[in-house]
């Protein structure tokens, strides 16, 4: 039986399907709300799909499914299977270090601490994961600098205590716990302190603090005060500890917050958990896939992560925009203004930072893999048919018509190759014409390479200028019988906008992308190096009128003096005596009163 024909009686039912290798290796795991008219979507005419789902298509030698009884269910064990097989073509998780949670044991004078791994079945609690190990140890260093907890591990039960077995440690006799091993602290207060510790853990912060608060007032209502002022210190320390989490001034939010910044074929994602109104957890992760995915999908495969890391979501679920699955039980809700929408945008204030981080260390970790997606988002967003490994710029400089001339940058692999750079100096066009100059580089420098360098032509060329210049140097390529081969675009400066050749709207590249930033970066620099070569070329201008239009100097005339005095300013200070010496009394003399009289 054929792909196609099992495919065929695949069930209208929810599930997962999986698709093999020649070689019986899963290469991709999805999930469906209909498996039979999901799975039908990829073996369809080639031609309706993207590149890279045709290579997935081509890949596929066999079809498996499994049926489960809600999109819920398909999304956990997608993830699941994802985990299990790590197909080459899914959108996979990029952090694979495992995040720290806090435990509760279940112990009768349970210990808190902090782990990498979950053990189940042993009555624990679990409380996070927690994106970085040093907020954990915070929230420890602040439970024991509240409630006295034991840090040993020892099985502690009444019949041990009754019996003696151990003995006082250093922290009891430091202040740090109360001795539950010797009976030191009664079972029922360790378990109230212990049920703090865990509605603290889970967002109920202001519930604590009312609990301390009632406790003080009943406390002096005894006349107690030296207890009311330990519940009062309690509750002092709980709010403020409490008060650092609190975003938002609606403290009656309980609430799963996800946001995510895509990047070409990845995205990182920023996860809150808000209860109450404070952040009780948060995780960033990146996801990478071969193929071409939705935004609505990466979504979803962040959120089936996030469900499977930190249990049930919330009963309502703060999103940029929809996933493309459905939970029962959970509304996902897009907000457009209020403490909602504050706290979707501080989620996604943390996605971008983290984006931003990941690009930097991965640039100074890994600069090859940088170099490389960036290319990869330069061809994505121009729909250039190859990587744009070699990239020329040209440029022209002249003012008001003076010294017209023209630059080459070369980029190759994402980085200047200065050693190939270019400047010319205009020949065939008077005045001040970027259009034909424009023309004359690009024919100049092409027709060149073809003579001398055939197999080195560039990937893309970028003309720094609008319409106009880049019709000049697409008809100069016209001329050479190039246009098959090249690609040309143009970058106009006031909108940093690409204009591309029979296309009469402009295309706007994201700004915050790296693609338009290596276009800018590319631009900018055969600015910088046609404008000093403009400038050099002034210079010697300027020391030519100066000293050439002087009756009886010469170039060797002029090369004598430049070396003996620097400039044409030194020379015109210059006592005639040591011109005479040099050049001649009666040269020094003309020479004297040029430069006196100008």
């Amino acid at each position: 039986m054929t792909v196609r024909e099992k495919i065929a009686l695949f069930p209208h039912n929810p599930g997962v399907y999986r698709y093999y290798d020649a070689g019986g290796n899963v290469i991709y795991v999805g999930k469906a709300k209909d498996l039979h008219k999901r799975v039908a979507q990829y073996f369809v005419p080639p031609e309706r799909l993207n590149a890279k789902t045709r290579i997935l298509v081509s890949k596929i030698a066999d079809a498996q499914y499994s049926v489960v009884d809600s999109e819920a269910d398909a999304l956990l064990l997608e993830n699941n299977l994802i985990k299990q097989y790590k197909p080459k073509y899914n959108i996979l998780l990029k952090d694979s270090k495992t995040y720290p949670w806090i435990c509760v044991t279940g112990d009768d004078f349970p210990r808190v601490f902090i782990t990498r791994h979950m053990e189940k079945g042993k009555g624990n609690r679990y409380f996070g994961p927690y994106s970085s190990v040093l907020h954990a140890r915070g929230m420890l260093e602040f439970f024991a600098s509240v409630f006295p907890l034991r840090s040993c591990r020892l099985n502690i039960t009444s019949q041990a205590i009754l019996q003696h077995k151990f003995r006082p440690c250093l922290d009891f006799h430091i202040g740090r716990c109360k001795a539950p091993c010797v009976g030191g602290i009664s079972k029922e207060e360790y378990t109230s302190n212990i049920d703090d510790i865990v509605r603290i853990l889970s967002g109920r912060g202001s519930d604590v603090i009312k609990h301390y608060r009632n406790l003080m007032a009943d406390a002096a209502a005894q006349l107690d005060f030296e207890q009311a002022q330990l519940y009062k210190e309690k509750m002092l320390s709980v709010q403020k500890h409490y008060a650092k989490s609190v975003v938002t001034s609606a403290q009656d939010i309980d609430a799963d917050v996800f946001s995510i910044v895509l990047d070409g074929s990845e995205a990182y994602g920023n996860f809150l958990r808000v209860r109450g109104g404070a952040i009780v957890q948060s995780l960033n992760l990146g996801f990478k896939s071969q193929i071409e995915e939705e935004p609505s999908t990466f979504l979803a495969t962040f959120i089936g992560e996030v469900e499977d890391k930190f249990g049930a979501l919330a009963p309502e679920v703060i999103v940029p925009f929809l996933p493309d699955v459905t939970i029962d039980g959970v509304a996902f809700r897009v907000p457009v203004r209020g403490d909602k929408l504050a706290l979707l945008e501080l989620s996604g204030k943390n996605a971008k930072e983290f984006h931003f981080n990941s690009i930097k260390q991965k640039e100074h970790t890994d600069p090859d893999a940088w170099r490389l997606s960036v290319m990869e988002e330069l061809q994505k967003a121009l729909s250039l048919d190859r990587l744009p490994r070699h990239i020329e710029c040209f440029d022209n400089s002249n003012i008001q018509g003076t010294n017209p001339v023209a630059s080459c940058v070369v980029f190759r692999e994402a980085e200047p190759s200065k050693k190939d750079y270019r400047k010319f100096k205009i020949k065939t066009v008077i005045g001040a014409n970027d259009f034909a100059s424009m023309k004359e580089v690009v024919n100049r420098r092409y027709s060149r390479m073809l003579a001398e360098a055939p197999s080195d032509l560039p990937d893309l060329i970028v003309i720094d200028g609008g319409r106009g210049q880049l019709d000049a140097a697409w008809q100069a390529l016209a001329e050479l019988g190039l246009t098959d081969k090249l690609t040309v675009v143009g970058l106009a400066k006031r909108l940093e906008e690409v204009v591309r050749v029979g296309d009469p709207y402009p295309l706007f590249i994201d700004r915050n992308s790296r693609a338009l930033k290596v276009l800018q970066q590319i631009r900018d620099e055969a600015h910088r190096f046609g404008i000093t070569f403009h400038r050099d070329l002034r210079s010697k201008a300027a020391i030519r009128s100066a000293l050439r239009e002087i009756p009886g100097v010469g170039a060797k005339t002029e090369q004598r003096l430049l070396l003996s005095y620097g400039s044409v300013a030194q020379i015109a200070r210059a006592p005639l005596e040591e011109l005479s010496a040099l050049v001649g009394a009666s040269l020094a003399t003309r020479i004297h009163d040029y430069l006196s009289d100008g």
